[in-house]
């Protein structure tokens, strides 16, 4: 199941007037060690020690460090009490964690959050302008979601701490209220940037909303100073949906987490609802300031959510996201953390108008030798069978695999398999291949070339003719990112009992002479343990 980032749980003053010291949380309810030796925790992935993250926040390159910033509960591994967590990199891969960026003030217009919001550098200042949280009178609430009544307003914060450890709010908000006369069902996650073209330079804003009438949206707005804005108009907008669901966001009647920002020639467009992520290709109007669509699709078809980008220091367009779990609130509460960070993603656009997404080659900086791997036939049982099975094993689930082949007019498969038998082994030998637990399924077919289907998932591909398919794993602890020919993307969690991570295998049904290239490295770990990713 997918967890809601809306879903509201009562916030302590107490507890954001202790966090907003600066302090890191000591471990409460898991210890350290229980924690470090969790199997499930990933090795090279950014993830808070303990506790529930979900949106990555304000990602800026600043004085030659990579900072993150992220939704946070500090008190549990469920949502609720929404702080900005903080981590540094000299390179997107290896992290350190730094104390608490942002707290809830008490009796501030962000007492029960600090909610989603970006960084940007404004003559020579970081400075955050994100979306705060407080109760409200029905009259002025913005969120309305069936478990609470919440105002949404946009805030300002500066640093001019070096390290962008300390932070200073504005006491008022910069945008106090949605548009007069707008009935809104949500207000949130703003999205600056600077438009040198417009007179003067100018920034310009997406802020996220929608109306039942008239369905999800971003708004627009213009300031000189990042602190008086003026609204414009809905720069992109969706169709009302006519559902009556509690929470705009699950029935597509608000848009959240919107991201609009030049790249090459075109504009794109980054939203969240309903569960997925969409992209837009196409142009943003210099007159009218209207995005005109012309190309869209999903950015990625599985537990990824609610991304942001920024620009790495080479000005590469560099995406990240909340990948989600999937397994029951009890479980991850009970582990002591919840949800992790993308690996870096960059965004181009192809030779075919469209949005790809490829993984940043920094990652590769992790990669042990690469092992090209051997693929022995598997006994089924069944005639003319040409399964095969690779003779090497991932390890630890921590690694990274690629399967480039040409398929041909039969059927091709390719399974990741946990072959560590944490079921009973099959008292049948021919049936130790069904025995083993698939983690991951691909199937391609030349009777349907558009499209690849990944377990039940069928995801849009556009393949020219001849041109092979490029299958791109990142296996880390619970969580398998998937690239196929950097055009899609499917992140997906698996899960497993007992103390030990999986062995993998590689499994494929085809011809292994269509086979150009199937390699194998067992990755890094960023720390010595699992608390500092």
């Amino acid at each position: 199941m997918k967890i809601n980032r809306r879903k509201f749980l009562s916030t302590s003053a107490t507890t954001a007037a202790v966090i907003s010291s600066g302090l890191a949380p000591a471990f409460a309810t898991e210890t350290p060690s229980k924690l470090a030796s969790d199997p499930r925790r990933p090795q090279y992935h950014l993830l808070p020690a303990k506790n529930w993250m979900n949106d990555p926040n304000g990602p800026i390159y600043w004085r030659g460090k990579y900072h993150m910033f992220f939704q946070y509960n500090p008190n549990a591994a469920v949502w609720g009490d929404m702080h900005w967590y903080h981590s540094v990199s000299p390179d997107m891969i290896h992290w350190r964690h730094l104390p608490i960026a942002l707290a809830p003030t008490p009796g501030g217009p962000d007492a029960d959050g600090c909610f989603s919001g970006t960084a940007v550098v404004n003559n020579g200042t970081p400075t955050f302008i994100y979306t705060g949280v407080a109760k409200s009178p029905e009259a002025e609430a913005t969120i309305r979601d069936g478990h609470s009544v919440l105002r949404e307003t946009q805030l300002y914060a500066t640093s001019s701490d070096p390290n962008l450890l300390t932070w200073t709010k504005r006491a008022a908000p910069v945008i106090p209220a949605p548009p007069p006369g707008m009935k809104v069902t949500g207000f949130r996650d703003p999205a600056p940037w600077h438009e040198p073209a417009l007179a003067g330079g100018q920034w310009l804003m997406a802020v996220g909303s929608g109306t039942k009438e008239h369905g999800g949206c971003v708004l627009l707005y213009k300031s000189s100073d990042l602190q008086t804005w003026e609204y414009l108009h809905a720069v992109a907008g969706g169709a009302a949906t006519g559902s009556n669901t509690a929470n705009p966001v699950d029935s597509g009647d608000m848009w959240e987490c919107p991201d609009l920002f030049p790249l090459e020639n075109k504009h794109v467009l980054i939203y969240s609802t309903q569960g997925k992520v969409f992209w837009k290709v196409g142009q943003l109007n210099p007159t009218e300031l209207v995005f005109h669509e012309e190309q869209s699709g999903l950015l990625d078809y599985g537990s990824f959510y609610a991304p942001k980008t920024q620009l790495d220091q080479h000005g590469n367009r560099i995406l990240w996201g909340w990948i989600q779990e999937t397994r029951p609130e009890a479980e991850f509460s009970a582990a002591g953390w919840s949800g992790l960070m993308s690996l870096p993603r960059i965004l181009t656009i192809g030779s075919d108008g469209r949005l790809h997404v490829a993984i940043d080659p920094a990652v590769e900086k992790l990669r042990k030798h690469e092992q090209k791997l051997h693929l022995a036939p598997v006994k089924t049982g069944e005639t003319g069978s040409k399964q095969m099975q690779s003779t090497e094993r991932l390890k630890d689930a921590c690694g990274e695999i690629l399967c480039i082949v040409n398929p041909n007019k039969e059927p091709f498969t390719l399974d990741l398999l946990d072959v560590s038998q944490h079921t009973e082994a099959p008292k049948d030998p021919t049936a130790a291949v069904a025995a083993q637990i698939s983690l991951i399924s691909l199937r391609y077919s030349h009777a349907n070339p558009g499209e690849l289907v990944v377990d039940q998932q069928r995801m849009l591909i556009h393949l020219a003719a001849s041109q092979p398919l490029e299958l791109h794993f990142y296996i880390d602890g619970s969580v398998i990112e998937l690239f196929v020919n950097n055009q899609v993307t499917l992140t997906k969690r698996f899960y497993y009992p007992g103390p030990t991570a999986p062995e993998i295998a590689v499994n494929i049904t085809g011809r292994q002479s269509d086979i150009s290239r199937l390699s194998l490295w067992q990755l890094a770990p960023i720390s010595k343990d699992r608390l500092t990713t």
